[in-house]
């Protein structure tokens, strides 16, 4: 009988919108990618994503999610779920977009990416994100509201 050996959530995160997939990679290495939905990147959507995320997700197995680093875009549901206690990995977005040319998908969708980012955790042994201390946070947040004013 397979088994699951690890599962991810694979994010790709635009200003308004999270596009996730969900993926599994079993005992004989296969991968399935097995669900596909859309939220809103805002404290709502994420509380919406966990559901999904809860519905989805074999408790017994290893779960990471995964996404790319999109500006500031990524910052609220990565503090949001490492704070929940979920294992979170940032990468780089040249890593996907290197990983996405060795796939045979020839178009760039939302929902390709997602997927893509999702085979790209499935297939890595990547390590947790942490969170930066508080003090950094606010510290990033003035720099960038200083630079805007200047």
């Amino acid at each position: 009988m397979e088994s699951n050996l690890k599962q991810v959530i694979g994010i790709d995160i635009a200003q308004k919108e999270l596009v996730c997939t969900f993926g599994v990679i079993k005992s004989d290495l296969t991968i399935g990618l097995n669900a596909h939905k859309v939220f809103k990147n805002s404290e709502q959507g994420f509380s919406v994503f966990l559901i999904w995320l809860k519905q989805n997700a074999i408790p017994e197995v290893y779960l990471q999610v995964v996404m790319e680093a999109t500006g500031v875009y990524h910052q609220k549901i990565a503090h949001f779920l490492v704070e929940k206690g979920y294992n979170v990995s940032i990468v780089l977005p040249n890593k996907i977009s290197n990983f996405h040319r060795t796939l045979e998908v020839k178009t760039i969708t939302d929902k390709s990416m997602s997927a893509c980012i999702t085979q790209f955790g499935l297939s890595r042994k990547l390590d947790n994100w942490k969170a930066p201390s508080t003090l950094y946070r606010k510290l990033q947040q003035l720099t960038r509201e200083r630079d805007q004013i200047v």
